[in-house]
């Protein structure tokens, strides 16, 4: 079957002339039919073939595909393979960050792209006019779709998918290459027989050996590393010496680095004969490389992979490794889900990782299979061999899992057969947006966000909703596992929660209603223990720099952070003081080490590496953490100063908007506001504040040449300039304000308060002595007026009168100025 007679108009999307024997049974229920579609295939067997015909219908229809991909890294590569769409006219946008979104070419592309993370995100912001795009979606392909028994992302797809189906209802299909229950799948996405495929390992273009070895574990970590990498190259020379190649995965981009130096030195002292020292194109080649260690390594023929690596040099050694100048390819789990490089030899070699939010975590066991089928190269060889190394006492287990596979679970509850309860027990799921720890951890939080958008408004929509799930299905395949005879219980259960913690509000009618925490639990994609600790600082009567570090720090998403003993020394030297003290929202040094000294090993480490920021000193030992921990932690800021403008006003919004601009920039207090001018980051922050230029209203003061001499160029600084005029810049006019008052009189009068910058939202306070008299907050654009009753106390001989301007979104520092009254 020719593509060029099957799709004519899309012939050239496809990188084949001919359908393979599994992608012809498929494609009538792909491309003449409507159905859901539900495949299950070996990996390199031809799976993105269907995914690219649903899509080419979709297009046929003038409709717009969503294409779910596992990994964020494999949805850039997505945008380039497929710009053989763009050559045909049709539009790809791949959705990421929130910062770099445009809602334009979103709402104009044909194909779409996302992780299940930023679907879910969208989903949830669907009435916004900024996400509004992901309600005209017409057909949804689902890559990897086992990733729904993944403890961190599963329940994220599980709901993501639901509500996708409920808000726009597309079509469905759903792909992966390890998935033994496909019927439950098939059940959930309403595939019917005739469009749901098992694909058996006689489908697979090399037949695939796997097997288990291991080593015997030490005491010392570093050390085991070199154990198993000894045993990977065992198991993988033969193949080599036989002009195969060997894929070995590793826990680690540095991992992958490191086992590469060792490994060519290893296999030099061996004498495997492999590499191409002596051909002068590859050595020229290979100096084009980005990467030092990579350009040292690929003439000897070993390389590294991972997602680190620039587009360049992850293409180049792609490319070499198909060729087989590369014999030996160390990778991260990156590789197994995205670009299909099959080698003969197949060797995980670390089957746990070190997760800087959830400590050492073990490989999933769909991740183990999905590696494993990597092995045998189509076309070159008649047998793959795959096999994972691992310490004796787990052996079993590994063995098991290849021979007997293992089914998908939902994982919106936990985990499915916990002890105490089942998927209601202690294990809960680790979810970004779930509520960690909690026996209905991701459940109560994807409940919550449901009614949050109003998709469910009462009780009997509770039910209605869990019936659209991938955990309805498998509690009914699986009743005693899951609890299913209670389930309808201890939903109703989930509901009361919800609504004793505030979350929920509920009326004589069984309606449900969001209060204002639950709403913004659902929006900034909070666990909800987090939530209501965030809620409680916000509520304080004062609220400082130390507090809203503290409270990001404890914070239930880094409830599994665990720090190394290599970092104790260093997370000790900070949080004493040594290394970066904090300040309060005036300057003041607060926050002592004993403070400190009741967080568990975890909390301080990440207090530490966010007061390390602050100063701009992060510790060595701290640096291979500090990147993803500053990255979680910013996102929780920016929860935090939303949840501090509804519970406490702008005062407190703005407190938390400097943090996050001092986290993000490592700026001295008194500096931080430079950081609200576009093109000005922490380095020319410091060198603006040594010259005393500390504010936006400075920088349009100095004008260009007193920038120049502070060391920027002319372009810089006109550039600089003008941003900075963007601002807003604030100031009084206290107008015929008196400046004595009679003892026992009054008087009313009225302050105006002008912006000569960029209009923007504000928090106008007004205080006597310290105690507030009157606050209001508004869009600040030109000026506006603000009344203050002058009194005279006979309690005292003076008052001073405050007129404050706080900015809830910009980290500007508060602008004040003052009037004292003498009382007579």
């Amino acid at each position: 079957m020719r593509v060029a007679d099957t799709v004519p108009e899309f012939a050239d999307a496809f990188e084949f002339e001919e359908f393979n024997r599994m992608q012809r049974e498929a494609l009538p229920a792909v491309l003449e039919s409507d159905d859901n579609v539900v495949a299950a295939a070996p990996t390199a067997s031809g799976k993105t073939a269907l995914a690219e015909l649903a899509i080419c219908r979709t297009l046929q229809r003038g409709g717009t595909a969503l294409f779910l991909a596992p990994l964020r890294a494999l949805t850039t590569e997505k945008e380039s393979e497929w710009e053989r769409f763009e050559s045909l006219g049709y539009s790809v946008y791949v959705v990421t960050g929130e910062r770099d979104l445009d809602p334009r070419r979103a709402e104009r592309a044909d194909i779409l792209v996302m992780t299940p993370e930023k679907a879910d995100s969208a989903t949830r912001k669907h009435e916004s006019a900024r996400y509004s795009f992901v309600t005209d979606v017409d057909c949804v392909v689902i890559d990897e779709v086992h990733l729904l028994d993944s403890e961190k992302r599963g329940s994220v797809l599980e709901v993501t998918v639901s509500r996708l189906r409920r808000l726009c209802d597309p079509r469905v299909i759903a792909l992966s290459a390890t998935m033994k229950n496909v019927e439950d799948v098939a059940d959930w996405l309403d595939a019917p027989p005739s469009a749901t495929f098992q694909f058996g390992d006689d489908y697979r273009p090399v037949e695939l050996e796997t097997g288990v070895k291991t080593y015997t574990h030490g005491e010392n970590s570093f050390a085991d590393k070199y154990r198993r990498l000894y045993r990977a190259l065992d198991l993988a020379e033969p193949h080599v010496r036989e002009d195969g190649q060997a894929l070995v995965f590793v826990a680690s981009r540095q991992d992958a680095v490191m086992a590469a130096k060792k490994a060519r030195d290893e296999l030099a002292e061996r004498d495997v004969p492999m590499g191409a020292r002596g051909d002068y194109d590859l050595h020229t080649d290979a100096q084009e490389l980005d990467n030092d260690t990579l350009r040292q390594s690929i003439p000897d023929g070993v390389a590294f992979h991972h997602a680190g690596l620039s587009t360049h040099d992850r293409n180049a050694v792609e490319e070499w490794f198909r060729e087989g100048t590369v014999g030996v390819l160390f990778s991260t789990s990156t590789l197994a889900w995205g670009v299909n490089l099959p080698a003969r030899c197949v060797v995980i070699r670390d089957t746990k990782y070190h997760d800087p939010l959830e400590g050492d975590v073990d490989v999933s066991p769909l991740d183990v299979l999905q590696m494993l089928g990597r092995a045998g190269r189509p076309g070159y060889d008649d047998v793959g061999y795959g096999w994972v190394v691992c310490d004796r006492s787990e052996a079993d287990k590994y063995r098991s899992l290849l021979r007997e596979g293992k089914e998908i679970e939902s994982r919106l509850a936990g985990q499915p057969g916990a002890a105490a309860g089942g998927p209601n027990g202690d294990r809960g799921g680790d979810d970004p947006s779930g509520a960690g720890g909690r026996a209905t951890g991701d459940l109560e939080a994807h409940l919550n966000a449901e009614i949050a958008l109003g998709t469910v408004g009462g009780l009997e929509d509770v039910m209605d909703w869990l019936e659209t799930t991938f955990y309805y299905v498998r509690a009914r395949s699986r009743p005693e596992a899951y609890g299913f005879s209670d389930l309808r219980e201890r939903v109703r259960g989930t509901v009361d929660s919800l609504v004793g913690r505030g979350f929920v509000e509920t009326d004589a009618n069984l309606g449900l209603e969001p209060t204002a925490l639950g709403r913004l639990a659902s929006d900034y994609y909070l666990r909800l223990d987090t939530a209501e600790r965030f809620r409680r600082l916000a509520e304080r009567d004062r609220i400082d720099e130390a507090a809203v570090l503290r409270a990001v720090a404890t914070a239930t998403e880094f409830d599994s952070v665990s720090a190394r003993s290599s970092e104790r020394d260093a997370v000790d030297t900070v949080l004493s003081g040594g290394a970066a003290p904090v300040s309060d929202v005036d300057g003041a040094g607060s926050a002592s080490a004993s403070a400190t000294d009741e967080l568990d090993d975890g909390e301080r480490k990440v207090l530490a590496i966010l007061r390390a920021s602050v100063a701009d000193a992060v510790p060595s030992d701290l640096r291979s953490d500090a990147w993803v921990i500053r990255q979680n932690a910013t996102r929780l800021l920016s929860a935090l100063r939303e949840f501090c403008e509804e519970f406490a006003g702008p005062r407190a919004a703005n407190l938390v908007r400097r943090v996050t601009a001092r986290v993000e920039h490592g700026v001295p207090a008194d500096a931080v506001g430079l950081t609200a001018v576009e093109g000005i980051g922490s380095g020319r922050a410091d060198t603006l504040a040594a010259a005393g230029v500390e504010t936006p209203g400075d920088v349009v003061d100095a004008g260009v040449s007193t920038l120049t001499g502070a060391g920027l160029t002319a372009g810089v600084a006109e550039r600089v300039l003008d941003q900075a005029g963007d601002c807003p810049r604030a100031s009084v006019a206290w107008g015929s304000f008196p400046e004595t008052v009679g003892a026992g009189e009054n008087e009313l009068c009225e302050v105006t308060v002008r912006n000569r910058g960029g209009a923007a939202r504000a928090g106008v306070r007004v205080t006597a002595n310290g105690v507030e008299m009157h606050a209001k907050t508004l869009y600040l654009d030109g000026e506006t007026t603000v009344p203050v009753a002058v009194f005279g106390s006979p309690e005292t001989e003076e008052v001073t009168y405050t007129v404050e301007v706080v900015y809830p979104e910009r980290p500007l520092l508060p602008q004040c100025d003052s009037r004292t009254v003498s009382v007579e």
